[in-house]
């Protein structure tokens, strides 16, 4: 069975207003970030499709990690964001750097909705049925609230098989 999340977002407003805002430059990420980061953001705009997989079908939210680690790293992730939420080490909210992934609870089970952290307080993710991938704020009251925690996933780590 495929598990993947439909989550809500604070508001459409809210939203559009966060995407408005600048990111700071890719060039202070470090190349492992900027590629992952920049594989993410080519794919703003691409429509959620819960359980997708790529670009050409929608992507829901770990479809999306799945595919930017995967172009970007080689890297074959797990399906699930619960499952991908075992990967990695163990982060610091305070701690976080682009590339590392964001997880939240947003199916009242936790690590049900992952995203890429970019910097600025500012993650990607496939959001919910009817949306697109998008960049939000970690400082929304939405996403501050059901945040569960984050991983960095180390070059060549991928699922168990």
């Amino acid at each position: 069975m495929v598990s993947a999340c439909h989550c809500l977002t604070a508001t459409a407003a809210d939203a559009e207003t966060e995407n408005r805002k600048p990111l700071t430059s890719i060039g202070g990420f470090t190349d492992r970030a900027a590629s992952l980061a920049i594989g993410a953001m080519s794919l703003i705009g691409i429509h959620y499709q819960f359980g997708g997989n790529s670009p050409d079908q929608g992507l829901d939210c770990s479809g999306l990690v799945r595919y930017v680690f995967k172009e970007a790293r080689g890297a074959d992730l797990p399906r699930t964001a619960a499952e991908i939420s075992k990967l990695g080490e163990n982060i610091d909210q305070r701690d976080l750097q682009p590339g590392d992934l964001v997880f939240f609870n947003t199916l009242r089970q936790a690590f049900s909705h992952v995203g890429i952290y970019l910097g600025n307080n500012r993650f990607i993710h496939a959001p919910s049925e009817g949306g697109a991938v998008r960049i939000d704020n970690l400082d929304l009251s939405y996403w501050k609230n059901r945040f569960n925690g984050a991983r960095r996933i180390g070059e060549g780590e991928q699922a168990a098989r």
